[in-house]
This record gives C-alpha cells, sequence and structure tokens, in this order.
C-alpha cells in the first residue's frame, strides 16, 4: 500500500507529541528526501522523506523498545515491510540484538544523518546567527571534538554511518549542513 506523507503524519503524531521530537522528525525526513534526490534516487523521495520522518516513530512513548515498538505499531498500521526494516535499521548495534543492519543507501543514510542533524542542529544555535545557513564544517569539527557537547548525539555511530557509505567524516558533514539548509524545518 502506497503510503502519503499526510498519513505518515497522522501516524507520528499519534504517539509523538513533543515539539522537539516533531521537529526532529520533519528535519530527518527534509534530510532524507535531499539525500535521495542528491543521491539518484529522485524516484523514491517521497519514500526516504516518510522513513525520515517515522524513523523515530516510538521513541517518545517507549524509549525503552525505540526501533522494537515501532515495527509493531507500523505492522498493525499495515506499512510495507520496506519501511519497517528501513526504520528500524537505524537503531542497529544500538538498542537491541537483531534490529537489521543497514543495506540499501538510503538506510546507510538515515543511519548516518540522524545522530548529526541533532549535532549541526546544536552547533547552529551556538552561533550569533542561529541558523545553518552560514554554518561551515570546521565549526561543527570543533564542536564534534568536544564530548560534552551535545553528548546525546553519538560519534560512534556518526563515524559508522559515514563509514558505511565509504565517506570521510568531512563530507558526511558538509552534505548533511546542505541538506539541513533546504529543509524548511531548520532555521
Amino acid at each position: 500500500m502506497a503510503y502519503t506523507k499526510e498519513q505518515a503524519w497522522e501516524l507520528l503524531t499519534q504517539y509523538n507529541k513533543g515539539e522537539f521530537h516533531l521537529k526532529h522528525a520533519n528535519t530527518v525526513a527534509d534530510v532524507m528526501r535531499w539525500y535521495a534526490e542528491k543521491l539518484g534516487y529522485g524516484d523514491e523521495a517521497d519514500f526516504w522523506e516518510i522513513v525520515g520522518l517515522l524513523h523515530d516513530l516510538d521513541f517518545e512513548m517507549y524509549p525503552d523498545e525505540h526501533c522494537i515498538k515501532s515495527q509493531e505499531i507500523m505492522r498493525e498500521n499495515g506499512l510495507d515491510e520496506r519501511l519497517i526494516r528501513a526504520t528500524a535499521s537505524h537503531g542497529y548495534g544500538l538498542h537491541f540484538d537483531g534490529l537489521p543492519e543497514p543495506q540499501h543507501e538510503m538506510e546507510k543514510v538515515l543511519f548516518a544523518t540522524d545522530e548529526l542533524t541533532g549535532l549541526i542542529g546544536a552547533v547552529a544555535l551556538m552561533r550569533p546567527s542561529k541558523s545553518v545557513s552560514d554554518l561551515e564544517v570546521k565549526s561543527v569539527k570543533k564542536k564534534y571534538k568536544d564530548k560534552k557537547f551535545a553528548a546525546g548525539c553519538s560519534r560512534e555511530v556518526i563515524e559508522r554511518g559515514a563509514e558505511m557509505l565509504g565517506w570521510d567524516l568531512d563530507t558526511l558533514i558538509e552534505q548533511t549542513i546542505l541538506a539541513m539548509r533546504a529543509s524548511s524545518h531548520v532555521e
């Protein structure tokens, strides 16, 4: 069954009410759409966007079952197994054994950028402009090295994601900044 962004948003807001979680979902959705276009998957951009929107479906209500409970919720709602697998794979090696390893380039992008969007957003808020519009890789790298800054954003996951994609860290950061600049949900 084809699933629209509107249907995904309706499902997301049944399980997420917090402004932070909803903004993060929209940001990651926009970043995923941007990457789909950039990497030659433009015909799948809607799907990539929905994966980004729903990737943390269960996190607000079920943080201890993150990436597990979402699979159950999605199946109960008749969502495509490809969507379920893609969203679950972003928790690979992090939360529970048995989550699928990212295989498709889209899954690897989600794995790599989920944490990174949070880190980049935190760096942007520290700038006078409070925006990604003038943010440079070197500014992100400087804060990246400070493990106390945005401590909830796992550097290990970001690095593993870059490695999965076969990219260096600077490329991943640069491309994700560009993706976030294109988002209407990021200042």
